[in-house]
């Protein structure tokens, strides 16, 4: 895997990204008299600061606290959970991004630019033909499946992953052909419906198949979600398909997930990883489960079957990578091991050869 962390650090390029963002966000409110408009949706603002500092400090995107608080919580239409996803993550994510860009972490670039190449087929094909396909109940059962399965994971695989160093390389060729296909699928079947995923996805065969640590695998995940939020606003806007509220509840949460996505990036660095995924994973299968709760009557017993095999096929899947996983790490050591023997037999018969009169 080709990871680059060149030591020397850019941080004013994050604080000229924050002024200008500020300065608009100021100049919005101020001329189109949106203050009131903000100051009315003052709940989402707080939740996404929570929200934000999860996005910036685990794989996991604003919109996976910005849907469910929507959806569930404020019993809102699941579509405007998906596009306020997009919306919100085009600013807190993309701010962790710059400030991951200019503190020059280290990435695994070769699959995230296949999962960038992917995404950019999938999410308009997902959003423009798949997304609206799907009827709202499904949209909110899909996000909890997902999330679900993710957390689950996290419960009894944390100490594993959390314990991962570095990172297995591959062949540079195969990690962005993996980045592309899982960039592909999850674009057009998860990030269009939900408006989150790519980032859950990409991270799941970072650590899975590629033992990668927690400090590659989640700012990789960070930035390969801007990138598809972003993509995902522009396509939204061209389509001129956005769901009525998601101005307003931006307009109050995007001031404060242009810093708590950063500064989650910034603090998990301190105080590590491991404690705020229990917590996030506990989260996300108590989302899962009121979920399933809430839509009951809707649901039945069969739809609740089927939600619960989701999770259960997620978890097989999860399972495999790790599977396919050990045996690529392990070919990969006996490779470099063969490599380090031709190159000390190669050493020996040249110090043999110097020794001689």
């Amino acid at each position: 895997m080709n990871i680059k962390a060149p030591p020397k650090r850019h941080l004013w390029v994050w604080f000229l990204w924050l002024g200008l963002f500020y300065t608009a966000w100021l100049f919005l409110v101020q001329m189109d008299g949106h203050w009131q408009t903000a100051k009315d949706h003052w709940p989402m603002a707080l939740a996404m600061a929570v929200g934000s500092y999860a996005a910036g400090s685990t794989p996991m995107g604003g919109g996976t606290v910005g849907f469910p608080v929507l959806v569930l919580l404020f019993d809102m239409p699941a579509t405007l959970g998906r596009d306020f996803s997009f919306a919100v993550q085009s600013i807190g994510m993309v701010s962790a991004t710059i400030f991951i860009l200019a503190r020059r972490q280290p990435l695994a670039w070769s699959m995230l630019k296949g999962a960038v190449v992917g995404g950019l087929i999938g999410t308009p094909i997902g959003i423009i033909f798949f997304a609206p396909l799907i009827p709202d109940l499904w949209i909110k059962v899909t996000f909890a499946v997902l999330w679900g399965s993710f957390g689950v994971l996290h419960l009894y695989r944390i100490g594993e992953i959390a314990g991962h160093v570095g990172m297995t390389e591959f062949d540079e060729h195969w990690d962005h052909r993996v980045g592309f296909v899982l960039g592909l699928v999850a674009c057009l079947l998860a990030v269009s419906v939900t408006g989150v995923g790519i980032d859950m996805v990409l991270y799941a065969a970072l650590v899975l198949l590629c033992r990668a640590d927690l400090k590659i695998a989640i700012p990789t995940s960070v930035v390969i979600m801007a990138l598809a939020s972003l993509y995902g606003v522009l396509i939204k806007s061209v389509t001129n398909s956005w769901q009525p509220g998601v101005f307003e509840n931006w307009l109050a949460a995007a001031p404060v997930v242009a810093l708590g996505a950063p500064l989650g990036v910034f603090i998990v660095d301190k105080i590590g990883r491991k404690p705020i995924l229990l917590v996030v994973a506990t989260l996300c299968v108590g989302q899962f489960v009121w979920t399933c709760f809430s839509e009951q009557d809707d649901l039945g017993l069969v739809g609740i079957a089927l939600a619960v095999g989701a999770l259960g096929f997620c978890l097989w899947v999860f399972e495999r990578l790790r599977s396919w996983g050990s045996v690529l790490v392990a070919e990969a050591q006996r490779k470099n091991e063969v490599r380090r023997a031709a190159e000390a037999g190669d050493a020996e018969p040249a110090a043999e050869k110097a020794e001689c009169p």
